[in-house]
C-alpha cells in the first residue's frame, strides 16, 4: 500500500497544507482508516479508489484527521487530484464521491489544480458569551456556515490582529462542531491577496489548521460581498502559510492552488 504525504495550495515544500493520500483497491473498514490517519498524524489523510466506468463519479474519497473521519476536506482533495494526475492513475477533471456529494478537482495549464466545492451558507448570529475571551479578539461580525463546514466564521478588526491571535483552544471547542475561522481584510493588497484567515479546529483534534480549503467556500461568499469581486485570493496566516484562489459562482466556489509531493513510502503494517 503506498502512502504520500503531498503539500497542498503551495507551489513548495515544507509550506502549505500536509495531507497524507493513500490510493487503494477499496475501503478497509473504519477503524483501520482511523488508525492509518492516526500513524500520518497530518490535519486529514486522504483514502480513494476508482470506481466502476459509467457512474456519477470516478472515485470514491474519504477523509480522516488523527481524531474522526470529516464532511468535507479541500486540501486534502487537491493533494489527492494532485497524486491521480502526476502517478498518471487518472488524466483530466476527475470526480469524486464524497460525503459532501460528487467534488470536481480540475488541473489548470498553469500547473494548479482547481476544486468545484458547495458555497458554505452563511448566517449571521450573535457572538456567542466567551468567545471573545477564548479567541483573544473582539468579533466584529459572527457567522454560522451551515453543516458541512460546522464553523463559526469570525471577522476581526485587521490582519494585524488575525496573525497575532493566540486562542484558548480548549475554550474555543465549546463554540462550533468544528472549530473558528477568523478572519480580515488585507491590510495591503499590492501584497497579491485580499483577505487574511486562520482555522482553529480543536474539536477534530487539530488546534490550527494551516490552510483550509473548505473555510475558503465560507471566506469566498464573505468577503465577494464586502469587495465586490468573484474572484479573490485568500492567505491562510498559519505558520506554514498557504493561497487558495477563490471564485464565488453561486451555490459552488472555486479553489485553485498548487501542491507537491514531498514523502512517497511503503506502509507496511
Amino acid at each position: 500500500m503506498r502512502i504520500r504525504i503531498v503539500d497542498a495550495f503551495t507551489d513548495r515544500p515544507f509550506a502549505g497544507n500536509p495531507a497524507g493520500v493513500l490510493l487503494l483497491d477499496a475501503f478497509p473498514d473504519d477503524d483501520r482508516l482511523q488508525q492509518i490517519a492516526l500513524e500520518v498524524n497530518h490535519a486529514e489523510t486522504a483514502f480513494t479508489h476508482r470506481l466502476p466506468e459509467g457512474g456519477e463519479a470516478d472515485w470514491a474519497l474519504r477523509w480522516f484527521t488523527p481524531a474522526t473521519e470529516v464532511a468535507m476536506c479541500g486540501h486534502a482533495t487537491l493533494a489527492t487530484a494532485h497524486v491521480l494526475h502526476t502517478t498518471g492513475a487518472h488524466e483530466g477533471a476527475v470526480r469524486f464521491a464524497t460525503r459532501s456529494g460528487v467534488l470536481v478537482a480540475t488541473p489548470d495549464e498553469d500547473g494548479s489544480i482547481t476544486l468545484d466545492f458547495p458555497t458554505a451558507p452563511l448566517t449571521p448570529v450573535e457572538a456567542p458569551e466567551g468567545v471573545a475571551e477564548a479567541l483573544g479578539a473582539e468579533p466584529l461580525a459572527v457567522l454560522d456556515t451551515g453543516p458541512d463546514i460546522g464553523d463559526l466564521l469570525v471577522e476581526v478588526a485587521d490582519e494585524k490582529t488575525v496573525r497575532g491571535l493566540a486562542p484558548d483552544h480548549k475554550a474555543l471547542a465549546a463554540y462550533s462542531e468544528r472549530g473558528i475561522i477568523a478572519t480580515a481584510r488585507a491590510q495591503d493588497a499590492a501584497r497579491g491577496y485580499d483577505y487574511v484567515s486562520r482555522c482553529f479546529f480543536p474539536n477534530v483534534g487539530i488546534d490550527e489548521d494551516p490552510v483550509t480549503g473548505s473555510a475558503h467556500t465560507a471566506l469566498a461568499p464573505f468577503w465577494s460581498e464586502r469587495l465586490g469581486r468573484p474572484v479573490l485570493t485568500g492567505m491562510q496566516a498559519s505558520p506554514r502559510s498557504g493561497r487558495v484562489r477563490t471564485e464565488l459562482r453561486g451555490e459552488r466556489t472555486l479553489l485553485s492552488g498548487r501542491a507537491v509531493t514531498v514523502i512517497e513510502g511503503e506502509l507496511l503494517a
